[in-house]
């Protein structure tokens, strides 16, 4: 076994991507988006097919148009699920609150939706029909790759489904073919606040070992890690 000189430094990498919806009005260099996508591209896939392709949308006249379509798309949806999930009642009339801080930050990336530096839509050419969720085993490891090395570079991103609502115009407008499973969108720009490690529950809420439900003991957290709220 020979771990990696910087080892430290990508599982830091790990611990420490989180999403982030605030930009900066800053492009992406292109030699840094260049290097995003090729670390996507070197992700696994099943029989090594290679299928995952990325529909680059940043200030071209297409690209606008696209950014308007996702957008309008993404304020209708956040605003349904203000509503239906509360956001604006109990512990979300406190704008200290968690919840208040989440429905801030989704006001101000939904708003803004048009103003991102990078927008990336990441399909998979179909080689034959079959469910969305054995061709999302040979994508969504791509998208992760993205995302890690945006962060490696200092760049923020989150990755939504949003375009759904709105794939038909955007298959027209990009000439995207109907072979291909449009799996996701992501965003990319300079994040406005600072990264910093995740909150998540303890790694053994998720770990069982020979039964379910029977938790390891070997399954701790490093020192340091920050947690959500879990019982056992």
């Amino acid at each position: 076994m020979t771990p990696l000189p910087d080892a430290d430094a990508v599982l830091d990498a790990i611990a420490t991507t989180r999403a982030v919806r605030r930009y900066r009005d800053e492009p992406v260099p292109t030699e840094d988006l260049n290097r995003i996508l090729f670390a996507a591209s070197r992700a696994p896939s099943g029989s090594n097919r290679q299928a995952f392709r990325f529909m680059v949308l940043r200030d071209g006249e297409r690209a606008r148009r696209a950014k308007a379509l996702i957008g309008g798309a993404a304020r209708e949806i956040w605003s349904a699920k203000r509503s239906d999930d509360g956001y604006d009642r109990g512990s979300g009339v406190d704008p200290s609150s968690r919840k208040a801080r989440m429905a801030a930050t989704m006001e101000h990336f939904v708003d803004r939706y048009e103003d991102i530096p990078v927008v990336i839509l990441v399909g998979a050419e179909r080689h034959r029909p079959g469910p969305e969720e054995t061709i999302g085993a040979s994508i969504y490891p791509a998208c992760q790759n993205l995302l890690l090395a945006a962060r490696a570079l200092g760049y923020g991103g989150v990755m939504m489904t949003w375009h759904r609502a709105v794939e038909a115009e955007l298959r027209e407008l990009l000439d995207i073919p109907d072979d291909v499973f449009l799996a996701a969108t992501i965003m990319l720009g300079v994040p406005e606040g600072g990264h910093g490690p995740v909150r998540r529950m303890p790694v053994e809420a998720f770990v069982f070992e020979d039964r379910w439900g029977d938790h390891p003991d070997w399954a701790v957290d490093p020192p340091g890690a920050r947690h959500t709220t879990w019982r056992r």
